[in-house]
């Protein structure tokens, strides 16, 4: 071999070796995690700093079954967003660490991949940061972040599974990421009403499709609850108080306007998600039909759309039959959201 030669063998083997080196560096798996989008529904963004990935949607699972992240390591995320329920709780006000009480019903985390603003008052506005409210929360796990993210580098697994993740150690950034992550496979759009939608007609009955009729057209609720979530996401009185203890979005915001305005919430799965409204004061279905049967209160700040209905007993029926073929079967049983 001349000199020539050799020096190229040599460049090549330095190159292999620069190669091995990186990988061993970089412990992260990349494999791409693909969402199962159901038909009719776009594909949701996601962040460029957080694509999916198998790894980072397993931590994010374990995460958030994980009590961990609470002060006292007796609560999960799962503690107030429990599968079987679509990822709400049947509580009017969810308990959080050592017994206290949150600050509003917990609602579905069933497609949050698709919201733009998150809590009822809109007052987060990126899904990779949502975790911290809950996390940080003195009436709900009550952990600062720093304190959680010293937990999970202490722990005997935790640092291996956020290097597989993210290529580097847990942070405040790789944990807030992680269940993200997780949060956006939760999607559910297999109910019996998306088969109808589907052209099988005889997944409703004719009670059903009846109240599917008024759903659309004279009980109005489809101008606010519509599109394939069923929801505009947009912030509105619903006339449910004449004075309001929580200020919903004018909590944010700081404008009188906005008193008494909640995020509209997605009806997709609704008769898991009892009790109703932003404090959970409605139990029932047909409590929720009776309240806006009636028109609401006379609150200053109610949306123009909320008004009387004169709605039948029968007509009330049908419409509560009509949401409940919302519920998504498959959605609250899949093993992929379930904690193992």
């Amino acid at each position: 071999m001349n000199n020539g030669s050799f020096s190229i063998l040599l460049f090549f083997l330095s190159l292999a070796l620069l190669s091995c080196r990186q990988e061993e560096a970089n412990p992260m798996e990349e494999t791409h995690y693909e969402l199962d989008v159901p038909a009719g529904f776009p594909y949701p963004d996601i962040p460029e700093d957080n694509e999916l990935t198998a790894a980072r949607v397993a931590l994010g699972k374990r995460l958030f079954y994980d009590p961990i992240l609470s002060e006292d390591s007796t609560i999960s995320c799962a503690s107030c967003h429990k599968q079987a329920l679509a990822f709400a709780d049947d509580v009017p006000i969810s308990p959080g660490v050592k017994g206290r009480l949150g600050f509003r019903n917990a609602p579905t985390m069933a497609n949050v991949a698709y919201v733009e603003r998150f809590n009822k008052d809109g007052g987060v506005v990126k899904l990779d940061l949502q975790p911290v409210v809950p996390i940080e929360d003195h009436n709900e796990m009550n952990l600062p972040l720093q304190d959680a993210v010293a937990r999970l580098k202490d722990h005997p697994d935790y640092p291996e599974a956020f290097l597989k993740a993210y290529g580097k150690e847990a942070s405040p950034f790789t944990l807030t990421r992680a269940l993200a992550s997780f949060m956006r496979t939760l999607i559910s759009g297999s109910s019996r009403y998306d088969l109808y939608a589907g052209g099988k007609t005889s997944a409703v009955s004719e009670a059903e499709r009846r109240g599917l009729t008024l759903f659309t057209g004279r009980a109005g609720c489809a101008n606010c609850h519509a599109g394939f979530n069923f929801t505009d996401d947009n912030f509105r009185n619903n006339g449910l108080y004449e004075i309001y203890e929580d200020p919903g979005r004018n909590r944010i915001t700081l404008r009188p306007e906005d008193e008494g305005k909640f995020r509209v919430p997605t009806l997709r799965n609704i008769a898991l998600t009892a009790p109703y409204m932003h404090d959970g004061s409605l139990p029932t279905l047909e409590s929720v039909i009776e309240h806006y049967n009636g028109g609401g209160t006379a609150h200053p700040n109610k949306d123009t759309l909320i008004r009387p209905l004169q709605l039948s007993e029968e007509e009330k029926a049908s419409l509560a039959a009509f949401l409940r073929t919302l519920t998504d079967s498959t959605f609250i049983n899949n093993p992929l959201f379930g904690k193992e």
